[in-house]
């Protein structure tokens, strides 16, 4: 009797249990059909053209800042040959990616008390007048200081991403970071072929860099006055809940000046590492010690006294993912602008006498990259998923830079593959990460959200660029003894050494042939070697950024999917309640 009792109620055996788990599913069945029949009476607004000018606007502003990025990076080796300071080329990304950590936050905190449209649309006025500093600089000096105000009209950079992403309905904030992207993409394109038409040559004589900044401020202008004539949103309510001085009290300015001193001697120290001091240098020493103690400063202050700061507590308590977006943001910039500086450089160097051909090679994964952000949208947007499309995102990279850390002087085809990597990488993990990092934060924080992740993106550009810059100068240290290897053995005299060596490293035929005792085969064993040292020195930025990438591939796979916050609500429309549901009603 017992047996047959067990057996009765023995789950699927026919017994009392069963019904109970008939119910249960039918239960979790209705509940299903519920939470979809909710989501299809949700109300669905209707856009007109107001909102769609508005991200037209941003979009813009995006793309005159990536013309005059990608100039920057692509066309750096010849502003700095034009002044005969090759040293210091890494001065003009890194006044860019140095501004756009430190603004970043004041300018996405501050937007939320004095709004977001006059922050757009004077600070990118600055990057017109950088753009003019450039074009008529007459000096290293005045070449960087044009940079560096070029750099404050990229605090607006986090702006752009919120404006793209609060006007819209969360469900289509992938494609918000699409169309992000895709004017990221078509800015890196125009600065590419126009830099390379100007400049084809690679004649650091030319003047080519000065009209390309003059259509740099062009850029920057039209799209200045574009946000100022489309762009009116209503006033938040922070604009009229306090005073002047309360809003002026709420920002961080400690916080402000721990992050800005302490990043700048961090770049710093890291740009004269065997450029030209050693690591027991005073000047890398001492001044990467003090950027450490204001870093920790910083952490400090943040961590147990500012707890509504650049690093507003809320942003990192309501779930894990904002985090995980954060870490996973400051590799992405590593690896970004790993590629910006670096890829260019080194097919210029190994593969390409045509600066044309050069950009044409890069561009290939600026249009890769808009494909890219464009299906990371779509993908987003209908399956609400935004986890293993970043894990994925992220090994494309790995790859990548292992396929660029392997590359040897006959990679001249391959080269031309491995763009496609790159750009699919980079349009998959900026979309996936701003959206995550947006919908994992309450509403009334997206502009601090924003402000934090773009910062910590440049941030990671900034700490790479300077790691990089490091890594290069030390290989390239070797290089007088690589080309004296070469050379002294197959007969040149080591009086004419120095001689040789700088006329090989100028690329100065006429010098070379008026050595004494130079042969082509001497000339073939010195360029031979130069060009084997450049290649070991690319190989240590290679493997650089793909450690980075490597372990945010493994954090990102802790990431989880917001999919409740895939709905149709718009936290900041840009039109009237009435007219955005009228039609729906």
């Amino acid at each position: 009797m017992a047996d047959a009792e067990k057996t009765a109620t023995t789950p699927g055996s026919g017994g009392q249990e069963q019904p109970k788990l008939a119910a249960v599913a039918t239960e979790k069945a209705v509940a299903g059909s519920a939470h979809l029949q909710a989501e299809d009476d949700e109300p669905k607004p209707h856009l007109h053209a107001k909102t769609f000018l508005a991200v037209f606007a941003v979009c813009l502003i995006y793309m005159a800042q990536l013309v005059n990025l990608v100039g920057a990076g692509a066309q750096g080796q010849i502003i700095a040959g034009h002044f005969g300071d090759t040293g210091n080329v890494v001065w003009f990304s890194a006044p860019i990616t140095i501004m756009t950590v430190v603004l970043g936050p004041i300018v996405a905190q501050a937007a939320d008390y004095w709004g977001r449209k006059w922050f757009l649309v004077i600070l990118t006025l600055f990057g017109a007048v950088g753009s003019v500093v450039v074009a008529r600089a007459t000096s290293m000096n005045m070449a960087i200081a044009g940079f560096s105000i070029i750099g404050i009209a990229f605090g607006t950079q986090p702006l752009l991403h919120v404006v793209t992403s609060e006007v819209l309905p969360r469900r289509w904030r992938g494609w918000g970071q699409a169309a992000d992207m895709i004017s990221n993409a078509v800015g890196s394109v125009l600065g590419l072929y126009v830099g390379a038409a100007l400049n084809r040559t690679s004649d650091p004589a030319s003047d080519g860099f000065r009209y390309y900044y003059y259509m740099t401020m062009a850029c920057f202008l039209v799209a200045a006055v574009l946000c100022a004539a489309v762009y009116n949103p209503p006033a938040m309510p922070f604009q009229t809940q306090f005073t002047t001085a309360e809003k002026l009290a709420k920002l961080d300015w400690i916080g402000y000046f721990f992050l800005a001193t302490g990043l700048v001697l961090f770049s710093v120290s890291l740009s004269y590492s065997k450029n030209p001091y050693e690591w027991s240098d005073p000047h890398v020493s001492a001044t990467f010690a003090v950027s450490i103690a204001l870093i920790l400063c910083l952490v400090g202050y943040e961590t147990f006294l500012k707890k509504d700061g650049m690093f507003h507590h809320g942003l990192f308590t309501g779930n894990r993912n904002f985090s995980i977006a954060t870490f996973c943001v400051f590799a992405e910039g590593v690896a970004f602008f790993a590629a910006n500086t670096y890829f260019a450089f080194q097919v210029s160097v190994l593969y390409e006498s045509d600066a044309l051909l050069v950009g044409v090679r890069y561009s290939i994964m600026m249009y890769v990259s808009a494909i890219a952000a464009c299906a990371t949208g779509w993908y987003c947007a209908y399956t609400r998923r935004a986890r293993w499309v970043t894990v994925l995102a992220f090994l494309i990279f790995v790859v990548f830079f292992i396929y660029m850390a392997t590359t040897t002087l006959e990679s001249n085809k391959p080269v031309w593959f491995f763009p496609v990597l790159l750009g699919a990488a980079l349009g998959m993990t900026l979309t996936t990460l701003v959206t995550v990092a947006q919908l994992s934060t309450p509403p009334e924080l997206i502009s601090v959200a924003s402000g934090l992740i773009i910062s910590i993106r440049s941030l990671g550009g900034t700490v790479g660029l300077a790691i990089y810059n490091a890594l290069f100068n030390e290989a390239m240290g070797h290089v007088g003894d690589n080309i004296a290897s070469a050379v002294l053995p197959q007969g040149l005299a080591p009086e004419n050494l120095g001689a040789f060596i700088g006329a090989l490293t100028a690329n100065n035929q006429t010098t070379l042939s008026s050595i004494p005792g130079v042969t082509p085969q001497i000339i073939g064993g010195g360029a031979n070697a130069l060009l084997g040292t450049f290649l070991t020195s690319f190989r240590h930025v290679w493997i650089a950024g793909a450690c980075f990438v490597a372990l945010a591939a493994v954090v990102a796979t802790f990431l989880f999917d917001p999919k409740k916050e895939f709905n149709m609500h718009i936290d900041a429309p840009m039109e009237k309640e009435d007219d955005l549901y009228s039609e729906s009603a």
